[in-house]
């Protein structure tokens, strides 16, 4: 649990850096082997590009790290539950373990697809979800 912490509040660190961009504020980090090898946030606006998701971003970083395309002994920290498209790429690269903040009840993937993670993921939620969660209402706080 206090490994889930820190890595969480380095997720949290990156949807940080996303909302000084004007980026929704989601981070993310992908832990292997207890070194951090990808860190990444929203780009979707930075880039144009709606699949420029936090987790998108991290996924890719870490294959490239590891030099491979499946994640299995790596656990991905994302400070907001993520989209069903992002929880089908979560599977594809068959990541060992997914750790989340804050619940997307509008449109996480327990919602709409919640037996889309690859059978083996362990999923934890809940770690600083008040923090993950307050940084998101500030945000669009900000914006209305």
């Amino acid at each position: 649990m206090a490994d889930d912490k820190f890595y969480m509040k380095q997720a949290l660190a990156e949807a940080e850096r996303a909302a000084d961009r004007g980026e929704v504020p989601v981070g993310a980090v992908v832990v292997c082997r207890d070194r951090i090898i990808a860190r990444a946030h929203n780009l979707t606006e930075t880039l144009n590009d709606v699949t420029a998701h936090a987790e998108m971003q991290a996924i890719t970083a870490a294959a490239n790290a590891l030099g491979a395309k499946y994640l299995n002994d790596c656990t991905l920290y994302v400070t907001v539950e993520p989209c069903v498209m992002c929880a089908g790429a979560i599977a594809w690269a068959q990541t060992g373990r997914l750790v989340f903040g804050a619940s997307d009840e509008k449109r996480g993937y327990q919602r709409y697809a919640p037996e889309s993670l690859h059978p083996k993921t362990v999923v934890v939620s809940g770690i600083l979800a008040d923090e993950c969660a307050g940084l998101m209402k500030e945000f669009f706080k900000k914006r209305r």
